[in-house]
């Protein structure tokens, strides 16, 4: 069995880091017009976590390329022995 490359291994992490700039931004925003820090903070959070559940929903929608079922077959025959 062969290990995921870089990117596989690094997709997880671009998914927190673009939900945190969502979150940073959403932040940002309701800082900068009610000038209140813990409702940035409540939106920040809640910003984060509602982009984070989105994008991994959206990542779940994809279809598999051929490569990818190649290798998920592969996995389910090792697994199987």
């Amino acid at each position: 069995m062969t290990s995921p490359d870089k990117r596989d291994r690094t997709r997880p992490a671009e998914m927190l880091g673009l939900s945190a700039i969502f979150g940073l931004f959403a932040g940002l925003v309701v800082f900068m017009s009610t000038r209140e820090l813990m409702l940035a903070l409540i939106f920040t959070g809640v910003a984060f976590i509602v982009s984070l559940v989105v994008i991994a929903m959206l990542v779940l929608a994809v279809r598999p390329d051929k490569d990818e079922l190649l290798d998920m077959d592969e996995q389910d025959r090792d697994a199987s022995h």
